[in-house]
């Protein structure tokens, strides 16, 4: 089961060659397909589709928060573009309405270098050998998020292995008491019948009574959701033994051994059982927990 995933994870990669210094972060939460957000520089953007290729080699499942900070090498950075027209407007409107109010108009120079709206880069197309750059930084940052869900999924299937190897042994133990359970309620209503039957100075119809325990074994009988129980809970065992997208075929799974536990608690009226079925069934919701998170 080591090759399961949480969906959960973390991972970076910094990148620096002659020209850029590509630094990726991907963090991920649970979801029930792939929603990716993306945070990159304005000029990266046009590469989304590219981009998201590369993402959906490593991830089926999961809210997968992508961001890139670019930044050129020393002495590798195109000049910047001024828009010098727009910011003589900008002064122009600005001294025009100081004069409007009969006030003295100053301009801060400094503040323009502040307006991203004046400045670009040379306004290049991103071209191949960037392009391919960006992909293999991606993809180095997505192997490492990779190697932290693939810790997470290891020790999650390691505490639900753990969790059905106790819900395999209370399986074991119905099974031993199921017969039990059948013979005491037979005992008892033969019991009760005589009961009515000396109030009433009667005698026990012995071919009436056996009809009436066989209808009653067959409500007590849970041999068929038993053996449901332990076909699922073997399914459980392959699942997380084969790894890969396995979340939601366990949830599915793990529905099923709640449809049977509860049916058997449901046919059989035993107090110690009825412990058992509810310690059961809190196991399965964990398991249904700690599943929700696996891709």
């Amino acid at each position: 089961f080591f090759m399961l995933r949480s969906m959960t994870g973390f991972g970076r990669c910094l990148v620096e060659d002659a020209q850029f210094i590509q630094q990726w972060e991907i963090k991920s939460v649970n979801s029930r397909h792939l929603d990716l957000k993306w945070r990159l520089p304005v000029f990266v953007r046009s590469m989304e589709p590219r981009l998201e290729k590369v993402v959906r080699r490593f991830a089926r499942r999961g809210r997968v928060d992508v961001s890139l900070v670019l930044q050129y090498a020393a002495g590798a950075a195109p000049s910047p573009n001024f828009d010098a027209a727009q910011a003589a407007a900008m002064l122009q409107s600005l001294q025009t309405l100081a004069a409007t109010r009969g006030e003295q108009f100053t301009p801060d120079y400094n503040a323009l270098l502040a307006l991203p709206a004046l400045w670009g880069d040379a306004g290049e197309e991103i071209d191949e050998e960037l392009s391919a750059r960006l992909e293999e930084g991606l993809a180095l940052a997505l192997e490492d998020w990779n190697e932290a869900r693939t810790r997470e999924g290891r020790a999650l299937a390691t505490d639900m292995h753990s969790r059905i190897l106790r819900m395999e042994e209370w399986t074991g133990i119905i099974e031993e008491r199921a017969p039990s359970i059948k013979e005491e309620r037979a005992a008892a209503v033969r019991e009760r019948l005589n009961e009515i039957l000396i109030r009433n100075e009667g005698e026990l119809d012995e071919n009436r009574f056996l009809q009436e325990v066989v209808l009653l074994a067959d409500k007590l009988d849970v041999t068929e959701e038993l053996t449901r129980l332990r076909t699922h809970l073997e399914r459980l065992r392959e699942l997380l033994g084969a790894g890969g997208d396995a979340g939601r075929r366990l949830d599915f799974t793990l529905q099923e051994c709640f449809r049977e536990i509860n049916t058997c608690g449901n046919k059989m009226p035993d107090v110690q059982l009825s412990r058992l079925v509810v310690d059961f069934k809190n196991e399965l919701e964990k398991c249904r927990e700690q599943v929700q998170n696996l891709e």
